[in-house]
């Protein structure tokens, strides 16, 4: 990909048999494998390596892989350990992600990769798997518009192995008005059905921020669900039926600044009268994290549940920010945090009201340490253009399809 006049490489390699990699710390036996017991007779194995199957056998594998890197040249990355940076800066970047057995190496340091990778074919058997378009079931594009990403393969896998494949599209993951809740009566539906069928959601959810609200509801009732909740989960997939291939798109641009939206539904939850928690944080204009999540306690007022969802997004851009600085790229100060209420922003440049922040004096310290060091900001914005609505709340089509718009996501596959 051409950024500007730099080019940018993103490679994807898979280690072959990477648990066999490891070297066990813990002493580990082992009964003999089948067809091997007359040889052995009462004896048992002990091993020096780790096998598939063993509790250890992930550790094992990912600290001899971070040695392997480490001895390269590379640093572990304090903010994601997964990820390492070369120690010397010549003004280009290169990066190295690990997952599991998948290794991934990006940047625009062209010399740096190709030495990389071959240090890792003689340390590993490796299969390069040249440039990366296909990772963990998400589809990635090129173009010159920018990055696209989707999951529109395990979209449509996910509606044939659900028996959706022919239901009836819908507009919107779930509906205006539902509340969904504890229920203790009515027709309990099959557990492990019920929660294979959410955590596949769950994962989709991963690039697909119009069904993170749907799924944080229909997740809170994993081990007792009911066919309400099963209802609400096959419409997320009616909804998917209708926007099979709707991707994020990352696009190119000369902004450098880091940008989130919070919002909070304040006594949401009919069944605890929890709030629920949603932001949503951009990277150079590009949306890049997103979450949506009941809070932990009781909020006593909106002001508090908004006060507590400002605090986590601002928890996510400050590690955004760590991100950044590792691999050694500099963000506009100071990076805004955009809320709709204004008892929450005018608590957090008043920390003198304590009657109303009492029972949030944390997230208040954390707020105004990270304001008068100019780190962050945070302006007011109106309602309707509150992008982290769609984190918390159901919402008509028209303003669903306006914020799904500002998140940065199409569907490329219908007709122009």
């Amino acid at each position: 990909m051409v950024q500007g006049l730099r080019i940018v490489e993103s490679l994807q390699f898979d280690v072959k048999n990477a648990f066999l990699n490891g070297r066990l710390e813990e002493v580990v036996y082992m009964l003999p494998p089948p067809g091997f017991e007359n040889k052995f007779g009462t004896k048992v194995c002990k091993l020096e390596k780790a096998l598939y199957g063993l509790k250890q056998s992930p550790r094992a594998w990912f600290e001899r892989c971070t040695q392997v890197v480490k001895k390269q040249g590379y640093s572990q990355a304090q903010c994601d350990h997964t990820m390492f940076t070369p120690h010397s800066n010549n003004g280009k970047i290169a990066v190295l992600i690990v997952y599991v057995n998948d290794i991934l190496l990006t940047g625009d340091d062209l010399e740096e990769l190709e030495a990389m990778k071959n240090k890792l074919s003689k340390a590993f058997e490796i299969k390069d798997l040249g440039e990366m378009k296909y990772f963990l079931a998400m589809e990635v594009a090129r173009s010159k518009q920018g990055i696209v990403i989707s999951q529109r393969k395990y979209v449509l896998d996910l509606l044939k192995d659900s028996g959706m494949s022919e239901c009836c599209p819908i507009d919107t993951p779930i509906d205006l008005n539902k509340k969904l809740g504890a229920i203790h009566q009515g027709r309990l539906v099959d557990v492990e059905h019920y929660q294979r069928l959410v955590g596949r959601l769950i994962y989709l959810s991963h690039t697909r921020p119009d069904i993170a609200f749907g799924v944080s509801m229909v997740s809170q009732f994993m081990h007792r669900p009911y066919k309400e909740h099963l209802e609400v989960a096959y419409r997320i997939l009616r909804y998917l039926k209708g926007s099979p291939g709707r991707v994020l798109l990352f696009k190119k641009n000369n902004n450098r600044s880091i940008e989130a939206f919070t919002n909070a539904d304040w006594a949401g939850s009919v069944t605890d009268r929890k709030a629920t928690s949603g932001y949503c944080t951009f990277v150079w204009g590009n949306l890049v994290t997103w979450r949506s999540k009941k809070q932990s306690v009781v909020a006593r007022s909106s002001a508090e549940a908004e006060y507590r969802a400002m605090a986590n997004g601002i928890c996510e851009i400050l590690w955004i920010n760590s991100v950044l600085k590792e691999v050694k790229l500099q963000v506009s100060m100071p990076m805004k945090l955009f809320c709709d209420n204004k008892a929450a922003i005018s608590i957090a440049h008043n920390p003198m009201q304590h009657d109303r922040i009492k029972h949030i004096e944390v997230d208040r310290h954390f707020i105004k340490e990270n304001l008068e060091a100019r780190i962050i900001c945070i302006p007011f914005v109106r309602s309707e253009y509150q992008i982290a609505d769609i984190l918390t709340k159901g919402l008509f089509k028209p303003t669903f399809d306006l914020l799904v718009n500002k998140l940065g996501m199409f569907d490329i596959y219908i007709p122009t």
